[in-house]
């Protein structure tokens, strides 16, 4: 590569996507008091540009705006310009796209966004083209505007900016109003179902039209209102909506058939066409949504796509030291010798480049038949390429074909005169060798930070499908992971968890020159991770840590005024706001995880002072969750938590013996939504014991291990047979 002409001070920094942005002509800053120092100094407006490095956008406004060098110099001239890893630091993200969206009715990436010297938002947007169009204003046009309005209506800018942001306070305040309660659950839960219903779509999954997310909360719903209802024809419902949506998306364009996991988001109504971009968070929750499915249905098909979820991420976003990447892009370069990116080049195919890969004539199959013909019939692929000219505007995916399971194996077996089980072996080397052909070409850009939130997930999605699987390799890999956390982004002295850290040169793990502190979604996804470890491994170790997090957690983020956690901690003068997530999107917002967190925290502990604060935060959330719980899906699911109770199944036995290890197979085969489990293995030293002195009084019966099903500290009669066992857990 050529020696770059610019470089700014990005290249100190160690976010991919910040590091993408070294050698702009633009002079950028990272966020923080060297650039607000130079603004209030100069008295100049702060541009503020805010993405993440697997985002499509992003890209293109790199390629066409920050990489013009007229563009740099009227950005350099009149503005302090500061560049922003949205992953990095979600506070700053959640601050100015508050603004963004209250402004102009839509939010998303690249954010582009004017601040005062004091950092108040006044103009923002998404993404600029660079010059003006007949729909759009361009970039270099708002920025020449902005500045000449800086220039002669200084006052009327600061104080506009002022107002805006008293309206933002005022608009963004989640609180107990009076003397609420947590809302009813059964009302919670019967909206929230409805709300889904009406929106699901029969033909393909889903809950709209287009574009169309993998949203694992709404699945996870699902799964808990059926088991509530489980003979009644809206559980039947529920039930069946979860589990067609989980197989349309594993048939479609937005799995991955050839490098496995799935990708963003598809742009089309059938799962077709996808967003190219794999995310962790997507597959640390779909790994445990569809073992779920498994453990409900029994049907392999599930199972098979866990598995296929981590084996994608332990191959390619796994840190030999035991973390988890970010982020694989959705650009790349189709050739060795191409000169620019294309979306998705990395996953399409040709329909000549499929059959020359897979000449050979299929024996037994209709006469002439080929591997590739079978391959092709199956998969969609069409001579002249998939995908509809309306999925894609910028015409990189002219000819070329997103493969999608059309036809169910029996239609192709029939349609080729085909057995089954050689059909599934066809097939199986068909993926083989295109995997072997795909590894030839350019991979995408990975983003190897490492965030401690994410890797939360990802534990969770591993633990649990080891529990579910009774795959102890899954198990390990999770509590690898979990080390690594707290090797590398918890803070023992302070107790704190650290945002992120990056891999370095060589395989070492890197931390930032000051490093971004733990925010709330940090501490939630992980404390949950640990309850979902110890449930898969029985290590007391987990829980004690996890116990710790959450007494961390309260301190740093609890709002004792209105009730449930703030995002970010206090204290930080550049926060405008301390906000509360309302909704529960791609990923579920930390409120809501945080309801079952503290009730399962207060199984494990006897903290009664736990359910409290889970009753507090439902109490703040309440309206919303009565009038739209489809936005809050995950938090209408734990209200239900909190009203039945949580079941503490406790196991009396050796942890080695054959007798434990069936009735823990039992308890780990039913899906149950209001169940914690726990091995009292009669070590009243340990830290259960000493946590809670009534495990003390159960014993083994007959010398047998024993299962007590116990509610509020008050126990069952014991039960030594696994079948009884599973009567209790499934009334």
């Amino acid at each position: 590569p050529s020696i770059p002409r610019h470089t700014n001070r990005l290249i100190n920094e160690k976010s991919p996507y910040l590091l993408q942005h070294a050698h702009n002509p633009v002079d950028w800053y990272p966020w923080g008091q060297e650039a607000f120092d130079k603004a209030k100094k100069e008295n100049k407006l702060i541009f503020l540009s805010v993405g993440y490095s697997t985002c499509h956008w992003c890209h293109v406004m790199e390629e066409e705006s920050f990489k013009n060098k007229e563009i740099g110099e009227i950005m350099n001239k009149n503005f302090v310009c500061i560049k922003v890893d949205r992953e990095e630091r979600p506070d700053v993200d959640k601050v100015y796209m508050t603004f963004v969206q209250a402004t102009s009715g839509g939010g998303g990436w690249p954010m582009s966004v004017w601040l005062t010297p004091d950092l108040k938002p006044f103009v923002g947007g998404t993404y600029f083209p660079p010059e003006d169009g007949v729909h759009r204003v361009g970039f270099r046009t708002v920025l020449l505007r902005i500045a000449e309005q800086w220039k002669e209506n200084k006052n009327a800018l600061l104080e506009n900016s002022q107002k805006i942001l008293e309206a933002l306070l005022h608009m963004s305040e989640i609180r107990v109003r009076g003397q609420e309660s947590p809302p009813p659950s059964k009302e919670v839960m019967a909206t929230c179902f409805q709300q889904l219903s009406n929106s699901y779509d029969e033909d393909y999954g889903g809950f709209s039209k287009s574009p169309k997310f993998p949203t694992a909360v709404n699945l996870n719903f699902l799964f808990t209102y059926w088991a509530l209802h489980r003979t009644t024809p809206e559980g039947a419902r529920a039930l069946q909506m979860a589990l067609h949506t989980l197989k349309m998306m594993a048939h479609g364009g937005i799995h991955d058939h050839i490098g496995q996991g799935f990708h963003r988001y598809s742009t089309d109504q059938r799962w077709h066409v996808p967003h190219f971009e794999k995310m962790l968070y997507d597959q640390g929750q779909l790994a445990a949504t569809y073992s779920r499915a498994f453990q409900i249905s029994g049907d392999e098909f599930f199972a098979d796509v866990a598995q296929d979820i981590l084996l994608y991420v332990s191959r390619d976003l796994s840190d030999q030291v035991g973390g988890f990447y970010s982020a694989e892009d959705a650009d790349s370069y189709p050739t060795m010798a191409s000169r620019e990116k294309r979306e998705g080049a990395f996953c399409v195919w040709a329909a000549e480049e499929i059959q020359a890969l897979l000449p050979d004539l299929v024996e037994g199959a209709t006469e002439g038949t080929t591997l590739g013909d079978v391959f092709m019939y199956h998969y969609g692929v069409k001579e002249t390429g998939n995908v509809s000219p309306m999925q894609d505007p910028h015409q990189e995916l002219k000819g070329k074909n997103v493969l999608i399971v059309r036809c169910s194996p029996e239609l192709t077996a029939a349609r080729f005169g085909l057995e089954l089980g050689r059909l599934g072996a066809l097939l199986w080397e068909g993926r083989r060798r295109l995997s072997a052909a795909r590894a030839q070409r350019p991979r995408p850009h990975l983003d190897t930070k490492m965030l401690a939130a994410w890797n939360g997930l990802m534990i969770s999605g591993f633990a649990q499908a080891g529990a579910a699987l009774a795959e102890q390799e899954y198990v390990s890999r999770a509590a690898q992971a979990a080390a690594f956390l707290r090797r590398h982004l918890f803070d023992p002295t302070s107790g704190r968890l650290l945002r992120s850290c990056y891999r370095g040169n060589d395989n070492t793990v890197e931390q930032s020159a000051v490093p971004i502190q733990g925010f709330l979604e940090d501490y939630v996804f992980v404390i949950q991770a640990l309850f979902d470890l110890y449930e898969a491994s029985l290590e007391q170790g987990w829980l004690e840590w996890a116990l710790q997090l959450q007494h961390m957690q309260d301190k740093l983020f609890w709002d004792p005024k209105g009730f449930a956690y703030f995002s970010s901690e206090a204290g930080d003068p550049s926060l405008l706001l301390r906000l509360k997530d309302d909704q529960d999107g791609a990923e579920p917002t930390a409120n809501s995880v945080t309801v079952t967190n503290l009730l399962r925290a207060a199984c494990y502990s006897g903290h009664t002072e736990w359910v409290e604060k889970a009753g507090q935060i439902l109490a703040a959330f309440s309206e919303r969750l009565q009038k739209i719980p489809i936005t809050l899906p995950e938090m209408a699911r734990a209200t239900t938590v909190f009203h039945h109770t949580l079941k503490q199944v406790v196991i009396c036995g050796d942890p080695q013996g054959e007798d434990t290890k069936e009735m823990l197979r039992c308890v780990r085969s039913v899906f149950s939504p209001n169940k914690v489990l726990m091995l009292a293995d009669g070590n009243s030293a340990g830290f259960l014991y000493r946590q809670l002195p009534f495990l003390a009084s159960l014993e083994r019966k007959d010398g047998k291990a024993t299962a007590y099903l116990c509610s509020n500290f008050a126990c069952s009669l014991p039960v030594t047979s696994p079948q009884e066992l599973r009567g209790m857990l499934c009334p």
